[in-house]
């Protein structure tokens, strides 16, 4: 046995508490319930072909309300590489001592029909993928995979076959916001604002407010506001020649930059505003600036060296 953390909410030795059914049982063949009978097919033969996860739980243990959905969805996520089996010690009492079951809920991981990993309590879902993977010794769910196949696409410019495979990661996951930012993209991409404004329009404020969708709502406000610039760099150039103090020359000229797509110009005009004068128009070019940030994302070149530039001048 897997040395286990004593963890969760403790299991009473007097016997079940609260109702027979537990939290939803999922896919037949990848989910399923079990018991005491079943758990040498179910669990023990079934891992000799595929790593099988347990859950003990109970209908009264809050944490187990917790860890349950998640570790369901990152389960189905593997489509079949690893299953899970769910217990309710209430009903199982004798499997949960045999299994010395302290506290619920718990996991434990069979391979070849015997226990390998294992933990107790509620934990995030960043560490249950890395359970998983440990388990399944992948380089990340099929369904990470599919993502990152459709990034790709997307990044050589075959926009249709990305927002095909996005399409079909939410048959699968509808509330994957990964896979909802990256059909957006590959609408815009197919130079589809205005579908993608209505698509993104439709989705609940609790997923747009998230850092993927975020990014692309602020890409498109950006694209709206510098729509209409492109092809005016050379007359503020020239403003700015005459008069290096003209803001409003150089953030339009920096609105143009971005509309043409020369990103790190645009953030070296708005940065060179803010070292002249931060407080010009209400602070507008800092605004801005923080726009092209979430829009590229944090971890683009740009953004890290736009904001090391934006910090240095700041702080200096």
């Amino acid at each position: 046995m897997p040395d286990i953390l004593n963890a969760g909410a403790a299991v009473p030795a007097n016997g079940p508490v609260g109702g027979p059914n537990g939290p939803a049982g999922g896919d037949n063949e990848i989910i399923k319930d079990t018991d005491t009978a079943n758990f040498e097919a179910d669990v023990l033969n079934q891992s000799n072909s595929v790593p099988v996860i347990v859950d003990f739980w109970a209908e009264w243990c809050e944490p187990c309300k917790q860890l349950g959905p998640a570790l369901e969805k990152v389960v189905r996520e593997y489509g079949g590489r690893v299953r899970l089996a769910k217990i309710n010690v209430d009903e199982n009492q004798q499997l949960a001592a045999q299994m010395r079951v302290q506290s619920i809920p718990m996991v434990v991981a069979f391979q070849g029909g015997k226990p390998v990993d294992g933990f107790a309590g509620a934990v995030p879902e960043s560490q249950l993928r890395q359970f998983v993977e440990k388990l399944t010794g992948s380089a990340g769910s099929p369904l990470d995979q599919a993502l990152a196949e459709a990034a790709a696409l997307l990044e050589s410019g075959d926009a249709s076959s990305a927002h095909a495979i996005y399409q079909q990661i939410l048959q699968q996951d509808l509330g994957n916001a990964a896979a909802h930012a990256g059909l957006a993209r590959s609408l815009i991409a197919a130079g589809k604002d205005d579908e993608a404004l209505d698509y993104l329009a439709e989705l609940p404020d609790e997923m747009r407010s998230g850092s993927d969708l975020a990014s692309v709502i602020t890409g498109l406000e950006l694209a709206q506001e510098t729509g209409g610039n492109d092809g005016d760099a050379a007359e503020f150039i020239a403003a700015l020649e005459g008069n290096p103090d003209d803001h409003q020359a150089r953030y339009d000229l920096a609105l143009a930059h971005y509309a043409g797509g020369q990103t790190e110009a645009a953030v070296e005009a708005l940065v060179e505003i803010v070292r002249r004068n931060r407080e010009w128009n209400d602070g507008a070019a800092r605004t801005q600036l923080l726009k092209i940030f979430e829009a590229l994302g944090h971890t683009d070149p740009v953004t890290v060296e736009g904001r090391r530039k934006l910090s240095a001048v700041l702080f200096s």
